[in-house]
């Protein structure tokens, strides 16, 4: 179940820039009245990741919100462009990616490209506003190595594969097969996603 936000955990948005890419116009509209009614004043839309890798060159950004399925560079490879060529003011960025696809296998895959959270489509204002708040609240480190950029991916239920005495290279397997679960609810991808403290 999802937490509810109480109001003494309500947070300030007013001062907060956004940068809300979706490449079609319909849901970057719904995506944008619904981050202005968070109160963001200072919102810049892109409708392509050309557009928002632009704005990320000009301008410094306290959130991106990004939608994963665009033609030509998707929402995984812009995450990943912009982790690691994003410039030392947006390269830290928290990142809410938005996806019609939350199977399994997806979700590991746009939190393994560098974002914050997922939030499944179609979206409700509670529930991004929350993944928001979660994103103002934690505390996760920042992760640099060659092979990933962005927030710690250890999890309390993930930890370290049975018998061994904390984490391998190899945790996970490297094929991925067609898809063998349902998309995933919001709540579900929380679980997996929400930062706890791990043991190693």
């Amino acid at each position: 179940m999802t937490e509810a936000l109480l109001p003494s955990q309500r947070i300030n948005l007013e001062r907060a820039t956004v940068l809300v890419l979706d490449d079609n116009g319909a849901s970057l509209d719904i995506l944008s009245q619904v981050v202005a009614g968070f109160g963001v004043k200072q919102m810049h839309r892109a409708e392509s990741v050309v557009d928002a890798q632009s704005l990320i060159r000009t301008k410094t950004f306290d959130l991106v919100i990004s939608d994963v399925q665009m033609p030509v560079t998707d929402g995984i490879e812009f995450i990943e462009w912009l982790r690691r060529e994003g410039g030392e003011t947006n390269r830290y960025v928290p990142v809410i990616l938005v996806t019609g696809h939350t199977r399994t296998t997806q979700i590991f895959k746009l939190r393994d490209a560098g974002s914050n959270y997922v939030v499944a489509k179609p979206i409700t204002p509670k529930v991004l506003l929350e993944r928001i708040f979660w994103v103002a609240r934690e505390d996760r480190q920042f992760i640099e190595c060659e092979t990933y950029i962005g927030p710690d991916r250890r999890f309390k239920h993930e930890g370290p594969p049975p018998g061994t005495d904390g984490r391998r290279k190899d945790d996970l397997p490297a094929e991925v097969g067609e898809a063998q679960t349902p998309n995933m609810s919001d709540d579900e991808i929380a679980n997996m996603m929400r930062p706890a403290k791990v043991q190693i």
